[in-house]
């Protein structure tokens, strides 16, 4: 109930309720008195506008101190300066005073007494004048006015630090209590090679919060004061690290229980969950109108038509649609914030370059500024442990699919009378029996193998039924990272009933084909260039790797082929196969005597 809130996919009621005038008083009121930070601080308006005197003040303040300072500076290099034009000419005395002596002739009679005696006259009074210069300071490195100045840019950067908090927070209940503007297409550029994230949604909630650091951090920046832009970073690179990275993966994890198929918007072994149901009645639902899509291809039954009342198939299937991009744009809300972070970083370093002169308290700012690296970093890892998620609460989906589709237990009955399940007529009638995978084929079994749809056929069509409704609404990259997962939970499971099975030679072959289907089917729906191949792939996904490697390890024509490819594929990189599964899988194929094979694997694992 409390994720269906969230993401404003209604929680059930009449379809005439009036949803949107109930989401706009809960929204005022839960942001009565500025959510509360006015019996903190006050009013925020005239917080924001005292701040913004605030900086104003340290503004003028910092330039003051500034050019104060660079005029100091400009006394000193005179001063320096006057120094050595006065050693320059000390210098051109000496010379000419012993140039004289040469000419006169005395310097046999008193050398030393005539030549130390004017040098000795000069050089103390020169002596004096560097003495004073050195006692002499006329700007200290730290004044009174800095002490004030670091007082005020304290008291600054906490009040900075409540209104950002503040702000974000009216974001975020905005986003709880959503609306038709709280959707928007997303705003990052992705390429995209197909119609994956063709209608890829995000909520206003990352970029209202990302607007509320950059407008809180810039006005610190404006101050020209080092110490207070420094606090004013640092709070920013706490905020958006810990704030907004806790808020948005929970709400993805809420997007990935209203995903799960069966109970949530996907539909399940026996059609659309409850969730999908009360969207699909919800005013929220209809309300909705900014997005277009297919509709999902979840089979509804009589008893869903007959809840939906007057909505047709079509109507309720659409809703459907619009609320599984709903719910998967809190997915897409963190690879857009980790953009927008790094968007911002790179705003950030660009101010200090063009408003800080260089020094060792210029370089502090930077260095608080590229914390938020860290902080793209973690959203990115959040990105990740959400799908992974996902594909956590879609996984016992896609392994009853892959039940049903070999015949194990718990999957369905499926009419066949060959191991690939299709309807074979022998003689004049029809046999029908439960399907099961089984690679132990002669020819004619073979044959028809061939002829057929089989087995894997069945089960990719059941995948795509189940992640078809997410691929457009997801961007390409996290909707290739759930692909993956799938894959590698079907593979997986593969792997469980194929070691099940015996393997005649012909069997082997038809289990290289189903192999090759799989990945095809991988490589068809999946965005990135780079996963186009079967090495990549594979790299992406290993238990599709380890499947790939049974199909090679089972397709030797003889056991003295075995070595060979084991020690070449472990030169590639790309074997993960233990000696011991190698053992137990060649012991599957009918052809091969199982003393021989422990004879000829009677090696060290390396």
């Amino acid at each position: 109930k409390l994720a269906n809130m969230i993401m404003g996919l209604g929680v059930g009621g009449d379809a005439t309720t009036t949803a949107g005038t109930d989401i706009a008083m809960k929204r005022q009121a839960a942001m009565k008195d500025d959510c509360g930070f006015t019996i903190e601080v006050g009013n925020l308006q005239d917080v924001d506008a005292a701040l913004e005197e605030w900086a104003l003040v340290m503004q003028h303040t910092e330039s003051y101190e500034r050019f104060i300072r660079h005029a100091v500076d400009e006394v000193l290099k005179a001063r320096n300066l006057r120094k050595e034009q006065k050693k320059e000419e000390s210098r051109r005395i000496r010379e000419l005073q012993e140039a004289k002596t040469r000419d006169a002739g005395d310097m046999a009679a008193s050398p030393r007494k005539e030549r130390r005696t004017p040098r000795d006259k000069t050089n103390d009074g020169h002596d004096d004048d560097n003495a004073d210069d050195e006692t002499m300071e006329i700007l200290p490195p730290h004044t009174q006015l800095n002490e004030v100045a670091a007082e005020i840019g304290g008291n600054y950067s906490s009040l900075e630090r409540v209104l950002l908090l503040a702000g974000m927070q009216r974001a975020f209940i905005h986003a709880n209590f959503p609306d038709e503007s709280t959707f928007s297409p997303v705003a990052i550029a992705h390429a995209t090679h197909s119609d994956v994230g063709s209608r890829a949604l995000q909520t206003n909630l990352v970029e209202e919060c990302l607007y509320a650091a950059r407008r809180s951090t810039l006005r610190a920046f404006a101050t020209g004061h080092t110490g207070t832009a420094s606090a004013a970073a640092n709070v920013c690179v706490d905020v958006l690290g810990r704030v907004l990275l806790e808020v948005l993966a929970r709400r993805a994890e809420l997007g990935a229980s209203l995903l799960r198929p069966g109970e949530g918007l996907l539909a399940g072994q026996s059609g659309l969950g409850h969730a999908a149901l009360s969207f699909a009645k919800s005013t929220a639902g209809k309300g909705f109108r900014g997005v277009q899509g297919a509709a999902a291809r979840a089979g509804a039954g009589g008893k869903v038509l007959g809840e939906i009342n007057d909505e047709t198939e079509e109507q309720m299937r659409m809703r459907t649609s619009i609320g599984v991009a709903r719910a998967a744009a809190n997915f897409n809300d963190l690879e857009v914030v980790a953009e927008y972070t790094k968007r911002l970083e790179g705003n950030f370093l660009k101010e200090i370059d063009a408003g800080y002169p260089r020094g060792h308290d210029t370089e502090q700012l930077r260095m608080c500024i590229k914390g938020l690296g860290g902080v793209v970093e973690s959203f990115s890892n959040a990105s990740e442990r959400a799908i992974e998620r996902l594909v956590s609460t879609m996984l016992p989906r896609v392994r009853q699919i892959v039940n049903e589709a070999v015949g194990n237990e718990g999957g369905s009955a499926i009419p066949a009378a060959s191991f690939m399940g299709s309807p074979v007529l022998s003689g004049a009638t029809s046999t029908v029996s439960s399907t099961r995978l089984d690679y132990d084929l002669d020819d004619r079994a073979f044959e028809l193998a061939q002829l057929s749809e089989g087995y894997v056929g069945r089960m990719c069509s059941s995948l795509d039924e189940l992640i078809e409704p997410l691929g457009a609404h997801f961007l390409p990259k996290l909707s290739d990272a759930l692909l993956i997962g799938i894959l590698g939970g079907v593979s997986t499971r593969l792997e469980a009933a194929i070691r099940k099975s015996k393997f005649t030679p012909l069997g082997a072959i038809s289990l290289d084909s189903d192999v090759r289907y799989l990945m095809n089917f991988a490589k068809d729906r999946l965005d990135s260039p780079e996963l186009k191949s079967n090495v990549t792939l594979c790299k992406a996904c290993l238990p599709l790797a380890r499947l790939n490697q049974i199909s090679l390890l089972l397709n030797v024509d003889d056991l003295e082929d075995v070595l060979d490819l084991i020690s070449v594929s472990k030169r590639k990189g790309n074997w993960d196969l233990k000696l011991d599964d190698a053992k137990t899988l060649l012991s599957l194929r009918v052809d091969f005597e199982g003393s021989k094979v422990n004879d000829l694997l009677q090696m060290d694992d390396e």
